[in-house]
């Protein structure tokens, strides 16, 4: 029985072995051989940085959430008088919710060297956000130690905070910069649309409108996991001029409102027995291609060499020729 059972294994066998008699060793195989492992050793090679990589999924989903209340992080640098800055947040009828929470210090409106350089730094990195989306997922996996969009602090003077409204002794007009900008919980490794902005006007009776609309995020990744808001702005200025029929209040407001979809972010990771079937798939695709082009181009070879005998060592390229006894080569 034991004979009958390994017997019927072995005509199950679907690797046939072939005797060593039958095989040859050439130059152009061992060749062929040596680019095939080279090849496979490479791709096997960035196959595993391709592996370790991880690349970010978006999914939407309707927010249901109705009790939370929104955080506000503002950081903006006014030229104006400390004694003509005010601050408030006024619901959708224009009522006042609150006042608190927000810090007023009086700083200087120019930047220093050290903060030109971030600030420039800064704008080069939201140009590049405007134009390369995907930059965003490298910001995400980063995490950016600190916030990334802090102000240094000016040589000689105490650190400023990071919330709270600023103000400088200068001239009096709505001439600012908006250092920092977010909703929700602050992480690091996002950089918000109007971080970095800055507005320069010379009227006194200039209006800066932002009309932002927020989205409730969830952030899923290796290295932080939170939940906070991204936004999307609409800016535009203009000067309050009665006369000219141009009316309104000069200042800067910031209108906002939060969108019903919510967005989860998570960072996603190529699982191990995909890596695998693929690693497989490039060594057995290799070795059959190899084959094949070996194959081919021995027998385009071996025909160029007949036809125009190139080859004095090839004697089985003529035509057998028949007799009347016996075939004779």
């Amino acid at each position: 029985r034991e004979d009958k059972a390994l017997s019927l294994v072995k005509e199950l066998d679907a690797f046939p072995k072939v005797p060593e008699s039958y095989v040859e060793t050439t130059a152009t195989g061992g060749t062929v051989s040596l680019i095939a492992f080279t090849a496979m050793a490479l791709l096997a090679f960035f196959e595993f940085f391709v592996y370790r990589d991880t690349w970010m999924k978006y999914e939407y989903e309707v927010d249901k959430d109705f009790s939370s209340k929104l955080r506000i992080n503002i950081d903006i640098t006014v030229a104006m008088k400390c004694q003509h800055v005010g601050a408030d947040i006024l619901d959708l009828a224009e009522t006042m919710i609150t006042s608190n929470g927000i810090q007023y210090e009086p700083v200087i409106f120019e930047l220093t060297p050290q903060q030109k350089l971030w600030h420039r730094t800064l704008l080069l990195i939201q140009n590049r956000l405007r134009e390369e989306h995907s930059l965003q997922e490298v910001l995400y996996k980063s995490v950016l130690k600190g916030a990334p969009t802090a102000l240094p602090p000016r040589e000689g003077t105490a650190s400023e905070p990071l919330t709270g409204f600023h103000q400088c002794i200068a001239a009096y007009n709505f001439s600012h910069r908006i250092d920092h900008v977010s909703f929700g919980e602050e992480i690091p490794g996002i950089i918000n649309p109007l971080d970095g902005t800055e507005k320069i006007t010379s009227n006194h009776n200039e209006m800066f409108q932002y009309f932002i609309t927020v989205v409730p995020t969830k952030l899923h990744t290796s290295k932080v996991s939170a939940d906070t808001h991204q936004f999307s702005v609409t800016e535009r200025e203009r000067v309050i001029n009665h006369a000219a029929g141009s009316h309104g209040v000069s200042g800067i407001f910031m209108k906002y409102d939060t969108s019903s979809l919510m967005v989860t972010v998570s960072e996603q990771h190529m699982p191990l027995w995909q890596f695998l079937v693929r690693l497989c798939g490039i060594i057995g695709g290799i070795f059959s291609t190899t084959g094949m082009i070996h194959g081919f181009v021995g027998f385009c070879f071996d025909i160029v060499c007949c036809r125009f005998k190139l080859d004095p060592h090839v004697n089985n390229c003529a035509a057998p020729v028949l007799t009347d006894n016996h075939v004779q080569e």
